[in-house]
């Protein structure tokens, strides 16, 4: 089976643009990026908690994540300017591509009772987001060794898109949507 990327280009979009009428490849949506975003509440009160996550998501993306740091102090929340949050990867290009294709799949199909992805994730852009509750539907992680079940947020960018035009070539490219 050909690559994710390689089906794209030579089939999935020139088929996506006669069916809606673009004449030009710049005016279709394309995915951009892919981000996964991890937010570390618990992190405040067991520091550990970071480098475990940090290696699982380093797995899962195939590169680092960076860190986010709060920007303010919030007394409330015993928060402090600077302390570390969460964790965000950002995947383009090839490795964005591996990222969908395992993403469709390998980890969705794995996911229990899995009966498609939102309909209504849409942001006006165009812009999905998706949450995973827990890490061990990847397969680089060993579900013997996580203490704690964490999930995160997979974003998907793409360009020049709307609701519509997104929903239907994420159809194409192979994810599941409820009816």
């Amino acid at each position: 089976m050909k690559p994710l990327k390689e089906r794209f280009e030579k089939e999935i979009l020139p088929k996506f643009m006669a069916d809606h009428g673009i004449t030009n490849v710049m005016a279709a949506p394309i995915p951009q990026k892919v981000v996964l975003n991890m937010g570390l509440g618990e992190a405040l009160k067991d520091k550990g908690v970071i480098d475990t996550y940090l290696k699982d998501l380093e797995a899962i993306a195939g590169q680092k994540p960076v860190q986010t740091r709060a920007k303010k102090s919030i007394a409330d929340f015993s928060l402090q300017k600077g302390a570390v949050i969460g964790l965000k990867v950002t995947l383009r290009r090839d490795k964005m591509w591996h990222f969908i294709d395992k993403l469709i799949n390998i980890v969705l199909p794995r996911v229990k009772d899995f009966r498609g992805i939102s309909a209504t994730a849409f942001d006006a852009k165009g812009t999905y987001t998706l949450g995973v509750t827990e890490l061990v539907v990847f397969p680089e992680i060993d579900a013997t060794k996580v203490v704690k079940s964490k999930g995160f947020a997979i974003t998907m960018t793409f360009s020049n898109g709307t609701k519509e035009l997104t929903s239907d070539l994420m159809k194409r490219l192979g994810f599941i949507f409820k009816a």
